[in-house]
């Protein structure tokens, strides 16, 4: 029906549209949230879904949104920063990553219901990603040359279907697919380190792809209190070919897998308030999990178990809340923290990515227009942190050690059109 063929016509035509225009880094490199109303509770949607996106968080909330469209962009300010203290080869200094300083991360959501138990859906959305960009390069004391830094932008299409059980439980599933792309520059010293000499640094963008499923559940009790959860599974991904000398088993850049749980308490006619955990499991994905060590042990960067970032798993605590102010007015924000990836010991390698930043501080609102559609913004902190590196730069390469800082805002829009 027309209803039906105009939004994915639209949808289409977006997603070619802003495909390559994305990065992000916030909980590790994961998004905060994954829509402008999520992101303005705390990145809170696995038991609150809001929007055509909810099949990013929960594939169940598919079935619970209506038919609507979702078109969103959030403009992504990150500012990263590192310095190297203490070495033998140079004095120490001060380095700034924002070369590139300005990001878009866009989102697209369509939901339309099949009877009166089932819906299907379809979410566009960045899911993660991170750059830095050195105009003073930080290795160039150990023989990098030019500008250093890495764009890494990732992004997901999630067709899903979901299914009300009954009128207060509902399942869903989600495909994953991914697209991502990948630049490093400035790094070449490290052919020296590498299997595949050539391939580890100035190849230019390589792309990769990959595919996964998410699964959902949404169970209201009583009439306040709604609890949700899901998991994704993890998506072995098309290795980058240009970067196999880079990354441990020859270039593979896989997504790692991540569940969590939510519940949402609607404390009085107006307010509700909303809890959520998630867990990324960051180590399982050689590329990332592994540490530096391997290197200093004979283990060539690009080997099945060479050296890597070294980040830890990471596990997100969000809390919100939401209040109907008037009916056409919604306020809603949020505090969350995250677990910090990447420990003190990792921090040489991770100037490149100095994903560090834990608490996240939002606020949101939706206005309904005459005809029931909905202009929603939200703006987000994610405060300021410093890691400071442990024996993080090895003897070899002069000691010392390397200190990360990253701070960022967030400032998204969307609108909304009801069918």
């Amino acid at each position: 029906n027309v209803h039906a063929t105009v939004p994915l016509r639209l949808t289409a035509g977006i997603v070619a549209l802003l495909a390559p225009a994305f990065a992000s880094a916030t909980n590790g490199y994961f998004t905060h949230g994954n829509s402008v109303k999520s992101n303005g509770i705390a990145g809170i949607g696995i038991a609150l879904p809001q929007d055509g996106l909810a099949a990013a968080a929960n594939p169940a909330g598919t079935a619970l949104v209506g038919n609507r469209l979702d078109v969103g962009a959030t403009w992504f300010v990150p500012r990263r920063s590192a310095d190297i203290v203490g070495n033998a080869i140079a004095p120490d200094a001060h380095y700034d990553g924002n070369g590139r300083r300005n990001f878009v991360l866009p989102e697209v959501g369509y939901t339309h219901a099949v009877g009166e138990r089932s819906a299907w859906g379809i979410a566009l959305y960045g899911n993660g990603g991170m750059n830095t960009d050195y105009g003073q390069n930080p290795y160039a004391r150990f023989g990098g040359t030019g500008r250093a830094g890495v764009n890494l932008e990732q992004l997901f299409l999630t067709p899903s279907f979901a299914l009300k059980l009954n009128p207060h439980h509902a399942i869903g599933i989600g495909v994953n697919l991914l697209y991502q792309r990948f630049e490093a520059k400035g790094i070449g010293f490290f052919d020296g380190f590498s299997q595949t000499p050539g391939k580890v640094s100035n190849r230019g963008t390589d792309t990769s792809t990959g595919a996964g499923v998410r699964v959902g559940w949404n169970g209201q009790f009583g009439d306040s209190v709604t609890v949700g959860a899901t998991w994704s599974s993890k998506i072995s991904a098309s290795a980058f070919d240009r970067y196999k000398g880079l990354f441990a088993d020859q270039g593979s850049f896989d997504v790692p897998e991540n569940y969590g749980i939510g519940i949402a308490v609607r404390a009085s006619g107006r307010a509700t308030l909303a809890a959520e955990v998630q867990r990324i499991n960051y180590s399982d994905v050689r590329a990332v999990g592994q540490p530096l060590a391997p290197l200093l042990q004979g283990e060539p960067l690009g080997a099945p178990n060479g050296p890597g970032f070294g980040w830890k798993d990471v596990t997100v605590y969000k809390l919100g809340v939401q209040y109907m102010l008037t009916p056409q007015l919604t306020v809603r924000g949020g505090f969350s923290h995250a677990g910090q990836p990447v420990p003190e010991a990792q921090t040489f390698f991770n100037i490149l990515a100095p994903a560090v930043v834990e608490n996240h501080v939002t606020l949101g609102a939706t206005w309904t227009t005459r005809d029931g559609n909905e202009f929603s913004a939200y703006l987000a902190r994610a405060l300021s942190r410093q890691v400071h590196g442990r024996g993080a730069i090895p003897a070899s390469f002069g000691g010392g050690e390397a200190d990360l800082k990253l701070a960022e805002n967030l400032l998204g829009v969307a609108y909304a059109w009801k069918f």
